[in-house]
C-alpha cells in the first residue's frame, strides 16, 4: 500500500496516519480500549439521525474512485462508492473477510482463476435513481486507466489482459476487451495469470460504478455520482471540507454492510493533530459527535488519558497489517555476508526499539515479517533468538566468524520525519543496541522525500536502512510479493524488493499460491514462505504498530476490524 488519503502503489509502507486516512489498509475495534471489539459508551442503543463530524489532519483529496488508492473501499470513500466486493464490517479478525457488496457473491473463478465472473444484485440505483449496470462498473474501471486520473491501485493494469497498454476511454473511446458485460447484471474479468485473491482487489474504489453520461473527467471528484448511502453535497479545497448527506435511492436491503446511522457527515481536514485530539477529548458542542480517521494518540497523550477512566473508555485500539523493519541490501558490503546480517539480527534490542516507537501500547515487537494475524497466514518463527533485549555476545561471535573480530562500522539510513517508525528515535535505539555488539552505527538522517528515493532505488540503495510495509488487503500476497518477488524488482522507478532477491524457488511458490482460491490454504502457504525467506536474514522485523484513537463522548457503535485497524465510519451512530 501507499500513503495519503488515497494510497499510492504499494507504499502503505510509507505513511501510516495518512494511509489510514482513507481507511486503506487497516484493522481491529474498541471504544473501551480493549482490542478488536465494539463499543457504544454513550448511553442507549444506536439510532438513526444527527450529524457525524470527522476531524482529520489530511484532506480527503482526489475524491474520484479512479484516483483513490484504498483497501476495502476506504473509510469515508466507502460511504459514497460501493464496489463489487467489500470488507466485512465486523470487529476484529472477522473484519478481514471479503464479502459481497454490489455483487451477489465474492466472484466465481474458472478452474485456474484466470477468469472471474460477477452478477450484480437486483434493485441497485445511483443517487439520481437510474439503475446501476455492469456497463457502469466496466466504464468506472476503464477510466481509471486514463493518465489524467492516475493514482489508484495498479493491480488491474498488471493483471487484466491488455491492461499494460490500455490508455482509458478518453483516447479513441475504446473499451477494454478483457472486461466483458454479456448483460446488464453480469461482468467478467479475463486475467493474464491466476489470481486467487481477485475478490480482495474488487474492494478497491476502481470497481465503483460510474455512469458514462455523468463523467466530467478530472472534475468528477467535485460531485461523483453516489452508489452508496451518502452523496456529496459539498467538496471545498480539494477535500479539505467534505459534506455528505443521505442518498435517497440507496436501498439498505441491497447493502448488508453499511449501517448509515447519521443523516449527515461533515469532514473537516487540515487540522493540527494535537488540536484534533484535544477537541475529541473535550467533546464540546459538535465535537461530542466527532471522530477522526487519520489521527493517532501519542505516548504523552496516552499517559494523560490513563489517569482519566471516562476518557480512556473512549479510546479505540486497532491493529493493521503493517511491519516496521530493518532492511539489508546484500549488494552492498558488508551486508553481502549472511553472518553480518545474522549478527545484527541477534544484536537488536526490541524493547528499546518499541520504547522509541512510543512504548508497548503503540508498538508490538515481532520477529516475523508477516503481521501477526491469521488472515496473513502468520506463522511464528524466530530464526535468531536473542530475547527482547538482544544477544550482543552471540552477535560478536558471528562477526568474528564473518571476519570482523574487532567489530565494524556501518551507516544506517533513516527518515527525519517524526513518525516513530523510521524516525531518529528508532534509529538511535538501533544504534545503541548494535554498539553493544561492537558494531558502530553512523546515522544518515534524510528528509522524507530523499529518504524514500534512496531506499527505493536499485542503483543508489544503501546497504542498511529503516523501512516499513503495509498490506493493500489482509493476505500474504500484497505483503510478501512486492518485497521478495524477483520479477517485481524495478530498476527505473520505485523498487520495494530491498534485498533485490530473485530466487526462482520463491518466485515459483508465489505463483503457486496465487492460483489458490481457498484463502485459508493460501494463508498457510504464505506463512510458510515467510518463515523460509526469514532464514536468509534479509531484514530484521522490529514491530507492528498499534493504533489508538479517541472518539467524541456521544459516539456509539465503534467497530474496528483487523482489515483497517481504525474506526469504521459506516457503522458509527451519534444518537
Amino acid at each position: 500500500m501507499r500513503h495519503s488519503s488515497v494510497i499510492p502503489r504499494r507504499v502503505a509502507a510509507v505513511a501510516v496516519s495518512v494511509v489510514l486516512a482513507s481507511g486503506a489498509a487497516a484493522c481491529g475495534p474498541e471504544g473501551a480500549g480493549a482490542e478488536g471489539g465494539t463499543s457504544g459508551k454513550a448511553a442507549g442503543a444506536p439510532r438513526k439521525g444527527g450529524t457525524l463530524t470527522v476531524l482529520n489532519s489530511e484532506a480527503q483529496s482526489d475524491f474520484d474512485p479512479a484516483r483513490l488508492y484504498t483497501s476495502g473501499g476506504g473509510n469515508v470513500p466507502s460511504l459514497v462508492f460501493r464496489t463489487l466486493t467489500t470488507r466485512n464490517r465486523e470487529a476484529g479478525a472477522a473484519g478481514t473477510q471479503v464479502v459481497p457488496d454490489l455483487a451477489t457473491d465474492t466472484g466465481r473463478p474458472n478452474k485456474d482463476a484466470t477468469e472471474w465472473t460477477y452478477t450484480l444484485k437486483e434493485g441497485l440505483k445511483f443517487e439520481d435513481g437510474t439503475p446501476i449496470t455492469s456497463a457502469d462498473i466496466k466504464y468506472g474501471i476503464e477510466r481509471s486507466f486514463a493518465a489524467e486520473l492516475s493514482g489508484g491501485a495498479p493491480y488491474l493494469r498488471d493483471w487484466l489482459v491488455g491492461g499494460d497498454t490500455y490508455e482509458g476511454p478518453y483516447k479513441g473511446g475504446k473499451g477494454l476487451a478483457s472486461i466483458v458485460t454479456p448483460d446488464a447484471r453480469t461482468i467478467v474479468f479475463k486475467l493474464k495469470k491466476p489470481e486467487g485473491e481477485f475478490p480482495f482487489v474488487a474492494t478497491q474504489t476502481q470497481f465503483a460504478p460510474v455512469p458514462k453520461a455523468k463523467d466530467t473527467g478530472a472534475r468528477y471528484e467535485e460531485h461523483p455520482v453516489s452508489s452508496g448511502p451518502y452523496k456529496v453535497v459539498k467538496n471545498e479545497n480539494d477535500g479539505e471540507h467534505l459534506v455528505l448527506e443521505r442518498n435517497a435511492h440507496w436501498d439498505p436491503k441491497t447493502d448488508e454492510e453499511r449501517k448509515a446511522y447519521p443523516d449527515k457527515i461533515d469532514v473537516r481536514s487540515g487540522l493540527d493533530e494535537a488540536v484534533i485530539n484535544q477537541r475529541l477529548a473535550t467533546s464540546s458542542g459538535a465535537d461530542a459527535s466527532a471522530v477522526t480517521t487519520d489521527t493517532n494518540l501519542g505516548p504523552a497523550e496516552l499517559a494523560q488519558i490513563g489517569s482519566d477512566q471516562a476518557l480512556a473508555a473512549r479510546v479505540g485500539t486497532g491493529h493493521f497489517g503493517f511491519t516496521a523493519y530493518l532492511a539489508f541490501n546484500p549488494k552492498v558490503k558488508p551486508f553481502d555476508n549472511p553472518k553480518v546480517r545474522q549478527a545484527i539480527s541477534y544484536a537488536i534490542n526490541r524493547t528499546s526499539v518499541v520504547n522509541a516507537a512510543g512504548g508497548s501500547a503503540l508498538a508490538e515487537a515481532t520477529t516475523t515479517f508477516l503481521p501477526e494475524q491469521k488472515a496473513f497466514g502468520h506463522t511464528p518463527y524466530d530464526h535468531f533468538p536473542a530475547g527482547r533485549t538482544g544477544d550482543p555476545a552471540k552477535a560478536r561471535q558471528l562477526l568474528k566468524e564473518a571476519g570482523y573480530p574487532n567489530g565494524l562500522t556501518v551507516t544506517l539510513l533513516h527518515s527525519t520525519a517524526q513518525n516513530r517508525l523510521t524516525s531518529p528515535e528508532v534509529a538511535t535505539a538501533v544504534q545503541e543496541a548494535l554498539g553493544k555488539a561492537g558494531i558502530t552505527v553512523e546515522l544518515d538522517g534524510q528528509e522524507p522525500n530523499s529518504f524514500n528515493e534512496k531506499r527505493w532505488s536499485v542503483k543508489d540503495a544503501p546497504g542498511f536502512f529503516l523501512s516499513r510495509w503495509g498490506a493493500d488487503w489482509p493476505a500474504g500476497g500484497p505483503f510478501l510479493a512486492p518485497i521478495f518477488d524477483g520479477r517485481q524488482i524495478v530498476t527505473n522507478g520505485s523498487n520495494y524488493n530491498h534485498a533485490q532477491l530473485n530466487d526462482p524457488a520463491v518466485n515459483k511458490e508465489i505463483d503457486e499460491i496465487n492460483k489458490l482460491t481457498d484463502l485459508k490454504a493460501a494463508a498457510a502457504r504464505w506463512g510458510a514462505l515467510d518463515k523460509k525467506i526469514g532464514e536468509q536474514a534479509l531484514d530484521v522485523p522490529l514491530f507492528h504498530p498499534v493504533y489508538k484513537r479517541l472518539v467524541g463522548k456521544d459516539v456509539k457503535n465503534v467497530v474496528i476490524s483487523d482489515w483497517t485497524g481504525v474506526l469504521d465510519v459506516s457503522q458509527v451512530a451519534v444518537k
